[in-house]
């Protein structure tokens, strides 16, 4: 029996050597779990309650305001080319020169042919007055004074016919320079020197105006009939025609620096793609904005007057895709509240439903905590893009 009882107390005497250090292990766990747990601090902001124009982003083209197809008023050839192409042009300049000695011809007939009939009229007019002085004293017939008076006014007539001839011939003269209607940018020529130009029927060149030029842009209808609705519930308050502000975002995505004018709205809806065409005129004295360009046109198109807005990056999604925010309770804690969003504007998320002014919003640090944890709030501040690259060259 003996040989079975030292292992018994060899076992007895390693418990009695550990038992010290299970009992230091039991004190450290003890001690770590009384120890406080920091809370994770979060950026928030504030909701307030203001009045902001609610402003809609459309699609859009650049369009000159007017365009020539610049044709000949006469026929003849070209003799001459007298513009730059690419060039700006004033109303009144001239661009092409047709041979004019046609022209030139025909007004030297023209004059010959007034020169006759003024003659044939001053003949006329001494014959009437003989005629006249006669028949006055009984000498002639009435019939030849009626005669006398007949052929004078036909003399006058045909004076006034050669008149008539002489200024279209003048007229034909001038149209054999061609001349631009209108100021703006003129286009790559279409016919050189040489060239048959054909009265009426023959594009010599295009002339566009760029300064000021048009954005046509389109917005749905029913955008249009829920705006329209937000005004008659008085949910949105209207802006005067004349104080709508216009802008454009380039295809680059800077903003355009100039600020443009609505035109108007067109009365009826395209059929095939329900979409309502609106019109914004805009100065271009730099040319910057060209026939063509893809834009998209900021329009101002109401005020709440009571909107409430969080930065975009505060809305979150829930499982079931719907938006919601974390709110911080007067306890501190972080709590998830659903919410509905209207439009994004300047980096603001408009909320229509789920959030009230003086809500704290948290907009920073989601991944530090869960729903209905506690946290440390603290004042959000945007960082720019600027701010952000210089603090991560400072880190390397």
């Amino acid at each position: 029996m003996s040989r079975f009882r030292a292992p018994s107390l060899g076992i007895a005497l390693m418990l009695a050597g550990l038992a010290p250090l299970l009992s230091g292990c039991n004190d450290a766990v003890t001690a770590a779990s009384t120890e406080p747990v920091a809370t994770p601090e979060v950026g928030i902001v504030t909701v307030e309650q203001q009045a902001r124009a609610i402003v809609r982003e459309l699609p859009g083209r650049v369009a000159p305001t007017r365009v020539s197809d610049v044709r000949p008023r006469v026929s003849g050839i070209v003799m001459k080319r007298l513009f730059r192409q690419g060039s700006e042009v004033k109303a009144g300049d001239p661009l092409y020169q047709i041979d004019p000695r046609p022209f030139e011809v025909e007004v030297l007939s023209s004059k010959a042919a007034l020169a006759k009939a003024e003659a044939v009229h001053e003949r006329a007019t001494q014959q009437a007055r003989r005629i006249s002085l006669l028949f006055s004293q009984k000498a002639t017939p009435e019939v030849e004074n009626e005669k006398a008076v007949a052929a004078e006014r036909e003399a006058a007539a045909d004076v006034e016919a050669r008149k008539a001839d002489l200024a279209r011939a003048n007229l034909n003269l001038d149209y054999a320079t061609v001349r631009a209607p209108i100021d703006g940018i003129v286009g790559a020529a279409q016919v050189t020197e040489g060239g048959l130009a054909v009265q009426n029927d023959t594009s010599l060149v295009t002339i566009q105006q760029l300064d000021p030029v048009y954005a046509d842009f389109t917005q749905s209808v029913t955008e249009l009939t829920r705006l329209r609705r937000a005004f008659e519930s008085g949910d949105l308050e209207r802006i005067a025609p004349d104080a709508i502000k216009v802008h454009l975002v380039l295809d680059d995505g800077t903003l355009y620096p100039l600020a443009g004018k609505l035109l108007f709205s067109e009365a009826k809806v395209d059929a095939n793609t329900g979409q309502v065409t609106l019109r914004g005129e805009f100065t271009n004295p730099k040319r910057e904005l060209l026939p063509g360009m893809y834009v998209r046109v900021r329009i101002e198109q109401g005020i709440d007057s009571d909107s409430v807005a969080v930065p975009q990056q505060a809305v979150q999604r829930n499982v079931a895709g719907g938006s919601e925010v974390y709110v911080i309770r007067d306890d501190n804690r972080a709590v998830a509240r659903p919410i509905r969003t209207g439009p994004v504007q300047g980096g603001l998320t408009l909320i229509t439903e789920g959030v009230k002014a003086g809500d704290k919003v948290v907009v920073d640090g989601f991944q530090k905590f869960a729903a209905g944890d506690k946290v440390t709030p603290q004042a959000w501040r945007e960082i720019s893009a600027a701010e952000n690259i210089s603090a991560q060259s400072a880190t390397r």
